[in-house]
């Protein structure tokens, strides 16, 4: 007998490859629904709002084209789908699984109370799929991705629906409570323009060079797809299944080096939503704890600088004015500015961590958080403490000729390569360019002194206990 059901769309912003979608239309007819949850709006800075705008209006008319539509409601989750449920006499709703810790408070708590059936799609390896031997959670990279290439489902991406049953036509769809969105002109959204760039990324061949040219801030050597994933405009079985094609397809040695490097990204992403499931406590502080003693300076100009792109550090600043102007910033920039905030400013990873939070158009709670406390040596499968980058040999390795440089601090952009990576240090003064904040010599020193100093507190505290 056929009965209708609930898509609430969360995270999935997608037709194809869609396991939630999948599992509602089992039951017949689907109603697909977007909840304005005020609790997670409240959260989500103006620029991500807008992509998700945008995303969705691009999905309500890929349903309208297969006979369906968009059906738009705010307010509390909980009451909107009680609500709804009564409306249309539907007995079940399907939502992807979401594994944030206000996701997974709110799910639960809706489970108590109505028929919420979650599904596994936001990764492709469900966190308590992968443990050890002794069922517990890995905290290490390298073992993980070995538990989770083990066995690995078959990863064939289910086409898109080419028509879909009409939503009951007494359910207002409410669509214009959808607000206009300014579209990022770096980033349009929709599932169609995020299978484009996948499959520009792997047609072009880029992904056959991924692990020569990922590094390089001067060339377009990444995917670019993150706020993509993070809405799942495009899903992650999808672009695993991608990348193993890829790997199989490669012609030489060579290649199959840069598939396997991109396919590790993937899997960095399904490790770190693993470390949050099993872990949420590193949401608030670091998972090891005995960093938590660091005696951070937290200095707020010094901040300030960091967050307008004007520490005296070129590359620094381009990253950081790139992330400011575009919601995006390359992942070796990424690197670079969090261990230059952490480590040459001493300033806790936890402001860093907020502020990219704020402007990231692909900000995911899990990668941002893993990222963080990866870079400041405080995390679970983290870099050690005392790798401390050097931003001017970072930026002359990556950024050789310096036009990621002059790309977005123009005011250096008449200066020679061998003086635009730290013109202070060739005594070159640059008019309305500051001097570096902080001498990176002494600042290296400083945090290593710092971080012995909280894990020697910790020792002593160990030592007290026994």
């Amino acid at each position: 007998m056929k009965t209708t059901a609930i898509w609430w769309i969360r995270r999935d912003l997608r037709l194809r490859d869609n396991p939630t979608l999948g599992a509602a239309l089992k039951h017949g007819a689907v109603i697909p629904l977007f909840i304005q949850d005020p609790a997670l709006l409240r959260a989500t800075p103006l620029r991500r709002r807008n992509f998700l705008w945008a995303g969705l209006r691009r999905l309500d008319a890929d349903l309208r084209a297969r006979g369906s539509r968009l059906v738009v409601r705010a307010g509390p989750p909980e009451s909107v789908l009680a609500s709804l449920l009564r409306e249309s006499g539907t007995a079940v709703i399907y939502a992807e699984e979401d594994y944030t810790p206000y996701a997974r408070r709110r799910d639960d708590a809706i489970q108590r109370a109505l028929s919420l059936r979650c599904v596994q799609g936001q990764v492709v390896r469900h966190p308590p799929d992968v443990l050890k031997g002794d069922g517990t959670p890995y905290t290490v990279f390298t073992p993980f991705s070995k538990r989770w290439l083990a066995d690995l489902p078959a990863l064939g991406a289910r086409p898109a629906p080419e028509r879909l049953p009409p939503v009951p036509e007494h359910i207002q769809p409410a669509v214009d409570a959808l607000p206009t969105a300014d579209e990022s002109p770096h980033f349009p959204a929709g599932e169609a323009e995020a299978q484009a760039r996948q499959a520009r990324f792997i047609a072009s061949g880029a992904i056959y060079r991924y692990a020569e040219q990922r590094n390089r801030l001067d060339l377009d050597g990444t995917s670019a797809l993150s706020p993509y994933m993070r809405f799942g405009m495009l899903g992650a079985r999808q672009v695993v299944g991608w990348a193993m094609q890829a790997l199989a397809a490669a012609p030489d040695a060579s290649a199959r080096k840069s598939a396997q490097t991109w396919l590790n990204q993937l899997i960095w992403r399904e490790f770190f939503t693993a470390i949050l499931y099993h872990f949420p406590q590193v949401h608030e502080r670091s998972f090891r704890s005995a960093y938590e003693r660091i005696r951070w300076l937290n200095n707020e100009a010094n901040f300030a600088d960091w967050q307008r792109g004007q520490t005296g550090y070129p590359v620094v600043d381009a990253a950081m004015r790139q992330l400011r102007q575009t919601g995006w910033m390359h992942n070796r920039a990424r690197m670079l500015v969090a261990s230059f905030l952490v480590k040459d400013l001493l300033i806790d990873w936890r402001w860093g961590e907020a502020w990219f939070m704020e402007n990231l158009l692909d900000a995911d709670i899990a990668q941002n958080n893993g990222g963080w406390q990866w870079t400041a040596g405080v995390g679970t499968d983290a870099a050690p403490y005392f790798r401390i980058l050097n931003p001017v040999l970072q930026s002359k390795r990556f950024d050789p000729h310096g036009a990621y440089i002059r790309r977005w601090v123009p005011e250096l952009a008449h200066l020679p390569d061998a003086v635009i990576h730290g013109p202070w240090g060739k005594n070159v003064t640059v008019d309305g360019y500051p001097r570096a904040i902080v001498d990176h010599k002494f600042a290296r020193q400083r945090t290593l002194d710092a971080y012995a100093q909280a894990r020697a507190g910790e020792s002593s505290q160990t030592r007290r206990r026994k």
